[in-house]
């Protein structure tokens, strides 16, 4: 049995997009409380519970990097996104747990 299909980045291949000056939209879909703690920077907050009733906010066409603490919540959103049409919607690996490994100024929590 194949486990759900979506499209994930690596926290270091993440890393070097944004060295690289490129500017995916990072879709953080943990809770306020939680992105005040710790966040990438640039990133937009907007809550899963929120996600589909926000979807007119977003840019279908646009990379879209979906981030939460540790992954689930974020491949879920990735896969909704995904059934609502957006070409280039990734899943952050480990979430943001996993991307403060390779850059030391988002703290862990």
């Amino acid at each position: 049995m194949q486990g759900p299909v979506y499209k994930s980045l690596t926290p270091g291949e993440l890393k070097g997009k944004l060295e690289r000056g490129e500017k995916p939209v990072l879709l953080d879909v943990r809770e306020p409380w939680e992105f005040g703690l710790a966040r990438i920077e640039g990133s937009r907050v907007v809550p899963m519970n929120e996600i589909l009733d926000r979807l007119p906010e977003l840019d279908v066409s646009a990379e879209t990097v979906v981030v939460c603490h540790h992954g689930t919540r974020s491949a879920f959103v990735t896969q909704a996104l995904d059934r609502y049409g957006f070409e280039a919607a990734y899943n952050l690996e480990g979430g943001l747990d996993a991307y403060s490994m390779v850059d030391s100024s988002v703290p862990r929590y």
